[in-house]
């Protein structure tokens, strides 16, 4: 059985909230490092492709707003969006899951998270 992985940054308060759920719900996972390990550019083309580079790039978040308006503005598909991705991983909506199952969340949401086990 393939293994649960979160993608994020450790101190996001979502993404610990996410990791304390599975914890405290038995399931095994790993935790991918945004910080450490960088953006993997091939999952990072699948996020992109099956959840939309809209939802991915997190417009409320710190990163975004302290980037400046040219940065902003070239932002206009996939493509852009991974650059940014690469070069700014805090800019990611948080955290991506990746279920056993090939399934992918978006974000921490308990009720969403019972769903895919």
């Amino acid at each position: 059985m393939k293994t649960i992985i979160v993608y994020g940054i450790p101190n996001c308060d979502t993404v610990k909230r996410a990791r304390t759920w599975l914890t405290e719900h038995g399931q095994t996972y790993e935790f991918h490092d945004f910080k450490k390990a960088g953006v993997p550019a091939e999952q990072a083309q699948r996020w992109l492709a099956e959840l939309g580079w809209e939802a991915v790039i997190n417009r409320a978040g710190t990163t975004w707003r302290k980037l400046d308006e040219a940065d902003k503005a070239g932002v206009v598909d996939a493509a852009s969006a991974l650059a940014l991705m690469q070069a700014q991983p805090s800019v990611i909506k948080r955290p991506i899951v990746e279920w056993a199952d090939g399934r992918l969340s978006l974000s921490f949401k308990p009720e969403l998270f019972a769903q895919y086990l």
